[in-house]
């Protein structure tokens, strides 16, 4: 072997600080713990994000949240991480809601407990100081839980309204009962596919990362979030109005065709390139900017109180390890 192949797991192992090789040591066994007790949250997470196209969208965000924490590489290795024993309640608080989740037989609540007990684990082992710095990265792993079935009936309804409105508006006679559009070209139903709970809830995904790495001001933030959240509704209601008034001319089995398509690839990027567009000319600050610096921290009294109430990363990964088994032994009860 060349002495430079001899050398590069060195310089990688060297390239780590040394006060982060037991902490994150600590943390990968903690989370490992938590993981294999949780493995039916994160299996059905795995699941919906795979073979349920609403959420595949959620491949990415595993990836997202590492360019997140590798863009805080330099300002983390000039950091000590100090565990945070207090931040097991939380772990705790996760598992119990993990485990209320699996009872009750709520995927929502189980999913949300398996990650709200990493993000604490996350928070106990490296500390409060830390953490802070990862703020973003942190609070986006909560987009790794899958929701958005809840909402389906009223944005079919929503899609249904603003699609009738707009056909009466053409001069199209129509009526509507429910979710379901009667035309002179036939039926058409506002489906749970047709609701747009995909393009939804991948907009609020995206920006939330948008406002949290381009954008500081809460005024601007604020409007960024209410377009994600409004423009994909009407637009998904426009869309709805297009496919029936199409069919209208040459019929609704050739329109309804055509609206997938459309929909799939040229709509979502045509909406989706406006808002970006839209915010552009807003943005205040590159994406290694995001969260708060550790310069600023440094200056927070009850942080340095806080951070009194400490442990050793071995003792902090142990504490987690054991709530993670008793977790376990709940199952078997």
């Amino acid at each position: 072997m060349p002495p430079e192949a001899a050398a590069l797991p060195a310089a990688r192992h060297a390239a780590l600080p040394a006060a982060w090789r037991a902490p994150l040591a600590g943390l990968a066994l903690g989370v490992l713990a938590l993981v294999a007790v949780t493995a039916g949250a994160w299996g059905a997470m795995l699941h919906q994000w795979w073979n349920i196209d609403t959420y595949n969208h959620l491949l990415l965000v595993p990836f997202i949240i590492a360019w997140l924490v590798g863009l805080k590489a330099r300002e983390l290795a000039a950091l000590s991480p100090q565990p945070f024993w207090p931040a097991l309640g939380a772990v705790a608080a996760g598992l119990a809601l993990w485990r209320a989740g699996e009872a009750l037989g709520v995927n929502l609540l189980a999913q949300a407990g398996a990650v709200g007990a990493v993000q604490a684990a996350v928070v106990t082992v490296i500390g409060l100081r830390a953490s802070l710095v990862l703020a973003v990265p942190l609070a986006f792993a909560a987009f790794l839980v899958p929701f958005g079935d809840e909402i389906i009936p009223p944005l079919q309804a929503i899609t249904a309204d603003i699609a009738i409105a707009l056909v009466h508006f053409a001069g199209v006679p129509a009526r509507i009962e429910g979710i379901h559009i009667h035309t002179p070209a036939g039926l058409f139903i506002v489906a749970e596919a047709c609701s747009g709970v995909k393009f939804l809830i991948a907009m609020v995904a995206l920006g939330v990362l948008v406002c949290a790495t381009r954008l500081r001001r809460w005024t601007t933030r604020a409007a960024f979030i209410a377009a994600c959240v409004i423009v994909p509704i009407l637009a998904n209601g426009v869309r709805a109005f297009a496919t029936i008034y199409v069919a209208q001319f040459v019929g609704a089995e050739r329109a309804t065709g055509f609206d997938h398509i459309v929909y799939g690839w040229v709509f979502f990027a045509i909406v989706l390139a406006i808002l970006l567009g839209a915010a552009w000319r807003f943005v205040e600050r590159e994406p290694e900017s995001h969260g708060w610096p550790p310069e600023t921290i440094a200056g927070w009294a009850w942080l340095t109180r806080a951070e009194a109430l400490r442990v050793s990363p071995g003792r902090a990964a142990g504490a987690i390890v054991a709530m993670a088994g008793v977790a376990a032994l709940t199952m078997l009860l």
